[in-house]
Parts: C-alpha cells; sequence; structure tokens
C-alpha cells in the first residue's frame, strides 16, 4: 500500500468481546455488529506502531480509537511516540464507543463518557502543546508534568467520529475532521450540515475541516451498496465522484474480497490502478 500510493492505512479498536452483549451498534439497521465475536483484533496503537517502521509515506489513522477505554495521560504518551517515530503521520480518529460491557470488563467507566472524551481531548492538546502542561477536570487532574517528546505535527490531526448531537459539537470544538462510518450518503450529509453549524456556533470556520466517510470496497457487490464503493471500475469511478460532489474529501475503504489477505490486495491494488490512477 505504501508502494501503490495509497493514502493511509487505518486501524479499528476493540479489545476484548464478552460473551453476553446488550449495547447496540448504532450503524446496523437492528443493532448488531457486522464482525464475528472469534475476529481477531490487533492492538490499534501496537500496530501501528509496526507499520510505521515497515513505511516511509503512508499515513497511519485509526477508525477509531475508544477513548472511554484508555487513561489519557499513557494514552497521549503512545499517540506522541507514534507520531514522533513515523515522522508525523499520524491521524488520530476518536470516539466514544458504543459497548459499555467490554469498558466494564477494562474496569473504565462508561456513565458521563462524553463528557470524559472532551477532557481527554483537551488533555492531548495541552500535553502536545504546553512546556509544562497541568490540568483540573471533572474527571481528571494532574499536577504540573514535563511531557516530552511531543508530537511532530503541529497540531496532531484529530478527526471526531459519532452521529449525535454531541459528536457533532465534540467535532466543532476539538476537530479537525468529522470522520462518518458505514452510513447512506444522504445522512453523511445531513450530519456534515449539524457539523457545520456546530461550527458556526462557536464562531470556526467550517472550512478548516475534513469530511472522511469509511466504506466498503466491494468489487463483487456482496455488501449494501449504500455502505460500499462496489462493482466494476467504472461504477466505483462514479461512485467516487458522486462522493466527491456530496462534499466527502476523504474515503477509507474497508477491502471486502475473497482470497483472505491477498485478495483483499488485489481489490485495493486493482482500485488504485483502475479508479484513483
Amino acid at each position: 500500500c505504501d508502494d501503490l500510493g495509497v493514502h493511509s492505512l487505518w486501524v479499528s479498536d476493540h479489545v476484548c468481546w464478552p460473551a453476553d452483549i446488550h449495547s447496540k451498534y448504532p450503524y446496523t439497521h437492528d443493532g448488531s455488529f457486522p464482525a464475528a465475536p472469534d475476529m481477531g483484533w490487533l492492538d490499534p496503537i501496537g500496530t501501528l506502531l509496526f507499520i510505521a517502521g515497515c513505511t516511509t509515506r503512508v499515513r497511519l489513522g485509526t477508525s477509531v480509537l475508544i477513548l472511554p477505554y484508555r487513561p489519557p495521560v499513557a494514552t497521549a504518551k503512545q499517540l506522541a511516540t507514534l507520531d514522533v517515530v513515523s515522522n508525523g503521520r499520524l491521524i488520530l480518529g476518536v470516539g466514544v464507543g458504543w459497548m459499555a460491557e467490554e469498558a466494564a470488563v477494562l474496569g473504565m467507566p462508561w456513565d458521563h463518557r462524553g463528557k470524559r472524551a472532551d477532557e481527554q481531548l483537551q488533555i492531548f492538546e495541552a500535553l502536545f502543546t504546553e512546556e509544562v502542561p497541568s490540568f483540573a477536570g471533572e474527571f481528571y487532574q494532574f499536577a504540573e508534568v514535563g511531557f516530552e517528546p511531543k508530537p511532530i505535527q503541529k497540531p496532531l490531526p484529530v478527526w471526531v467520529g459519532g452521529s449525535t448531537d454531541v459528536a457533532f459539537h465534540r467535532t466543532a470544538r476539538f476537530g479537525h475532521g468529522f470522520h462518518a462510518a458505514f452510513q447512506p450518503l444522504n445522512v453523511v450529509q445531513r450530519e456534515w450540515r449539524a457539523v457545520q453549524a456546530a461550527c458556526e456556533d462557536i464562531d470556526r470556520d467550517p472550512s478548516q475541516l475534513t469530511l472522511s466517510l469509511r466504506l466498503y470496497l466491494d468489487p463483487e457487490s456482496r455488501m449494501e451498496p449504500e455502505k460500499s464503493v462496489a462493482g466494476s471500475a467504472e461504477q466505483m469511478r462514479q461512485r467516487m465522484s458522486e462522493l466527491a460532489e456530496a462534499g466527502v474529501h476523504h474515503v477509507l475503504l474497508d477491502p471486502v474480497a475473497r482470497g483472505g489477505v491477498g485478495g483483499r490486495l488485489d481489490a485495493v491494488r486493482g482500485f488504485m490502478a483502475d479508479v484513483a490512477g
């Protein structure tokens, strides 16, 4: 992918899979999560640290890092390390999560997780920009500390995921991008207008933000069409033009293809040669 000219490589975030889950996944009609419970999930930050050492150009993103699963200062250290060792290639996608049962296994609080996430983003900003940072919030506090090295990117790009008014305002306040996932285009456009309105509420120029959309890359048209870039190369080109005309700036493609890793790589090669090229 680095050699092919792919813009960025992305990882998702789950630590474990509780046997008994009542929480509802927000991006399917029935609230079920599309992945099997025995699917393997590598640690997102550790995986990107490994990929950083294997690549030189491609950017490295999280889609998305679940802030309530992690302590903020230790997480900030991992993120700063990743940006430094990759020479400034991190895109920090963040969200508040949906699976309360997973947070419980991790021993992390689930109440007020939106407010906790906002404080975590404030802590990241302080640690990444201030010479002697400190923080005194409702949920997190620490006295003045030294925190080095800081990320190479100034500011470190933060892309916020979510489909609620709170997420839209979080994007306006803290984000450099809004990262939607597996949503029909009309829904994405409605959410993007809400993000833009939230920016205007705080006198921020919404043109400063990137609109990103995660979809399936599906050459065999196996998945839901509204959640995919699918079909022939010509159909994919038409779909990408439709997304661009609708205001989408960045498309994260999740390859769906038979044949394991090799099949998915073939799908990426075909897209880069016949669609992106």
